[in-house]
Parts: structure tokens; C-alpha cells; sequence
């Protein structure tokens, strides 16, 4: 049985259409994820990097554009009014490669704000803010070359603990200067963390944790003396009474057989 033409003309007419909408979708789909943000300035570079550069320095943001595209490789967030990083602020960028977060305002870096750049990201810019410290889970891996010159720096033992997982620009090691520290004595403060020879700002954290450790030993030694002291003492007890039992026997028996002896006579 043929189709009426008609019929076959409406079909590919209908079947043309939603391969056209199809199309149309995914060149939205693809436009979205690798046009420019609204308010920075995009282009295509091919340096040691390649890929798509985004440059948002100086717009006087307070918080990341949502908009910008995955496929970037350069992202400059630099001279902004960032005050802090939240988690998975950059996980929809899997090539990043370079992040200037210099002249900023940041003072927290949430664990978990460098989440999925371990293995894109290759050089971070953090200097000119306004940290005191580092958590080590904000980076989950990350070893980028790292810039953290030019904040004020609180230098202790976890920031002696962080860096050294951080691959840290030449410039840093003269950089990195502790405003205050923990101790006060340490001696680190006004001078380069890093050069500072036999510095170990873990030191008081160690003592403290002996301490620490010797109080428990010390609460346990004096339970269990405790116990055994109870236990001897309620031990001496016991056997005092049965000792006076034992000795009360005799004179009972004596007295048994005293009766039994005048019965008979009797």
C-alpha cells in the first residue's frame, strides 16, 4: 500500500524541523559554555597555555562570575574586591591552567576552593591580600607555582605545616613575611618565613600535646591506685572478720565438749 505524498511531505517536514531544533540546541548548549562572560574581557592566545583567556582584573567584583567559560585556560581576577573563596569555586573549569587572584581582599579560603584544578592548574597568584593562614584542604591537591607574597602572614604551626605542600614561586621564599606569629618569641616575626634557619613553630604544639599525654598517664596511675588501695583495704576487712571467726571456734568447741562431759557423768 503507497503513503499519500502529502503524508510523506508533512513527515519530512516534521522530522527536518526537530533535527534543525536539535542543531540549534547544541550550538546554545556549546555557545554557553565557551562564549565570553558578560563582563570580562575574552580572547584565544596560543602561549605555553593555548586556550581561552579571560581577563575580569579591576571590575570591582565581589564574587566569581558564574558565567565563565569551561573551556578557559587563563583566568585574571586580579585588583577586584574578592573577600573570600567558597568551595567548588572553580570545579567547572577542568583546563585552567593560570589564576591570578593578586590584589584581592581575600582572607578565607574555604576547603575545597581549588576542588578539581589538581591536575590543570599550574601557576596560582594569591599575593597582595589580605591572608593570615593556610588550610591545607582548600587545595585537595593542588601543586601549582604559587605566589603568596604580600599578606599578612600569622605565622604558626599550621602555616609551617601547608606550604611546604605548595610549589612556591622563587619570589615567595623572601616573600612571605610573618606580621605576627606563635610563639611571640619564635623570633619569625618582620623577617622571610621561610629563611628563618631552625625555626619550628610546632614546638609548643608538641609540648602540649606531651602534656597533655602525661595528665591522661597521670589520671590513669592514680585510678588504678586508687583501686588497688580500695581493694586492699576492703581485702583487709574481709580478712580481719574471718580471722575472728576462726578464733571464736575453739572456745565453741570447747565449751561443746565440756557439756558433753558433764552429761555423761551425770
Amino acid at each position: 500500500m503507497l503513503l499519500p505524498s502529502g503524508w510523506l511531505l508533512r513527515h519530512s517536514v516534521v522530522m527536518w524541523l526537530l533535527f534543525h531544533s536539535l542543531v540549534l540546541m547544541t550550538l546554545c548548549f556549546h555557545h554557553a559554555a565557551t562564549s565570553c562572560s558578560k563582563r570580562c574581557y575574552c580572547s584565544d592566545s596560543e602561549g605555553s597555555f593555548g586556550g581561552k583567556t579571560m581577563r575580569c582584573s579591576n571590575l570591582h567584583l565581589t564574587e566569581i562570575p558564574q558565567d565563565i567559560p569551561n573551556d578557559t585556560r587563563r583566568l585574571y581576577l586580579d585588583y577586584n574586591l574578592l573577600t573570600s573563596l567558597p568551595a567548588n569555586a572553580f570545579h567547572d573549569l577542568p583546563l585552567l591552567a593560570e589564576l591570578d587572584l593578586s590584589h584581592n581582599e581575600l582572607a578565607l579560603l574555604e576547603p575545597g576552593a581549588f576542588r578539581g584544578l589538581a591536575a590543570s592548574l599550574q601557576f596560582l597568584d594569591l599575593s597582595s591580600n589580605q591572608l593570615t593562614t593556610l588550610d591545607p584542604d582548600a587545595f585537595e591537591g593542588v601543586r601549582a607555582r604559587s605566589n603568596l607574597t604580600g599578606n599578612p602572614w600569622h605565622c604558626d604551626c599550621r602555616l609551617q605545616t601547608a606550604l611546604p605542600r605548595l610549589d612556591l614561586e622563587p619570589v615567595s621564599l623572601t616573600g612571605i613575611i610573618c606580621k605576627t606569629s606563635e610563639p611571640s618569641d619564635s623570633g619569625a616575626q618582620g623577617v622571610p618565613f621561610l629563611l628563618v634557619k631552625d625555626l619550628d613553630l610546632c614546638v609548643v604544639l608538641k609540648k602540649t600535646t606531651d602534656v597533655a599525654m602525661l595528665v591522661t598517664m597521670f589520671g590513669w596511675f592514680t585510678m588504678v591506685i586508687s583501686y588497688l588501695v580500695y581493694y586492699v583495704r576492703h581485702n583487709q576487712e574481709d580478712a580481719r572478720r574471718h580471722l575472728e571467726y576462726l578464733k571464736s571456734l575453739p572456745s565453741r568447741q570447747g565449751k561443746s565438749e565440756e557439756s558433753s562431759t558433764i552429761s555423761t557423768v551425770v
